[in-house]
C-alpha cells in the first residue's frame, strides 16, 4: 500500500466518508463530516498511521487533503 493509499485510507475511516471523496480539494469544514471534533480524531489517526508528532501549528493548518500531504511530508513522508 503506497503512502496515497494509506492516507486515502485514513481521511476515509476518519471522516466516514467514501474514499473517492478523498482528492485534494477537499477541505476542512466543506463537509459536514469533517467539523472539529472529526478533525482531531482524523489527525490522531495520521499520526499513529505515519508515527509522526504533529505540532499545534501543523494541526491548525491542516485545512485540506492536499495540505494534509504538505504537511505530512515535511515529517519525511513522501507521497
Amino acid at each position: 500500500m503506497t503512502n496515497t493509499d494509506r492516507l486515502v485510507a485514513t481521511f476515509a475511516s476518519s471522516l466516514n466518508i467514501e474514499a473517492s471523496q478523498v482528492v485534494d480539494g477537499l477541505e476542512y469544514n466543506t463537509i459536514s463530516q469533517w467539523d472539529s471534533v472529526a478533525h482531531m480524531v482524523l489527525v490522531a489517526a495520521l499520526e499513529k498511521e505515519f508515527d509522526v508528532m504533529l505540532d499545534m501549528d501543523d494541526i491548525i493548518e491542516m485545512s485540506s487533503v492536499k495540505i494534509a500531504k504538505e504537511i505530512l511530508t515535511k515529517h519525511d513522508v513522501v507521497f
